[in-house]
């Protein structure tokens, strides 16, 4: 049986991160974690100022 492929041209999920305010997108290595992501990298979830 074939596996469905998600269509790479179709919107991606969004979140802004609460730090900077950037929003950020769904990545291939959150695919599991996507409800517990919260912040769009290391330096915001560590709180260092850009």
């Amino acid at each position: 049986m074939p596996v469905a492929r998600r269509d790479p041209r179709a919107p991606r999920p969004e979140k802004i991160c609460p730090v900077c305010g950037r929003p950020f997108q769904w990545r291939k290595k959150w695919e599991r974690d996507w409800d517990r992501v919260v912040y769009c990298s290391d330096a915001c979830r560590r709180g260092t100022p850009r």
